[in-house]
């Protein structure tokens, strides 16, 4: 059975996420950021969360570098931060966006949670890579509303 890309796309669309931005500092780079809705959690002993990035992404070699990265999962109020960081070749993070974490990565300011993760592994994913990350450290702001995307569009818990 062949499956229609689009229609796939579409139907995976109807899962509602919360939107990130994963952000990195590798030698050689600018502190950058891209947008995902590919995160997940793994496992709790150790702490490990997963997101993915695809093949292709300009943002492919700065990630494979990076030994450390940020998941940053955006509140309500950041719909203009994910767009930013959803654009190609609007990578690099504006100096009042972020500040560098315990753990030498950039955590974005006013994000409702943060994850500072160590680089665990990287797995094969078809056209994406899947990054796994034990979590060092976190900063977590609970009764904020969360950033959530579903079906192609932003929307908001009620």
């Amino acid at each position: 059975m062949s499956l229609d890309p689009r229609q796939f796309r579409n139907a995976l669309g109807q899962f509602s996420t919360g939107v990130c931005v994963i952000t990195a500092n590798p030698a050689g780079y600018n502190p950058f950021g891209m947008t995902v809705n590919s995160f997940a959690s793994v496992s709790l002993d150790p702490a490990l969360v997963l997101w993915s990035l695809r093949n292709d992404s300009e943002c492919l070699d700065a990630f494979n570098k990076s030994k450390t990265f940020t998941v940053n999962v955006l509140a309500s109020d950041q719909v203009a931060m994910s767009n930013h960081y959803a654009k190609k070749s609007e990578h690099d993070l504006l100096d009042d966006h972020y500040r560098i974490g315990k753990s030498g990565a950039p955590v974005l300011r006013g994000a409702l949670t943060s994850f500072e993760c160590e680089t665990w592994a990287h797995y094969d994913g078809g056209d994406h890579i899947i990054v796994v990350g034990k979590v060092i450290e976190m900063d977590c702001k609970p009764g904020a509303k969360p950033l959530v995307f579903h079906a192609g569009q932003y929307r908001e818990l009620r």
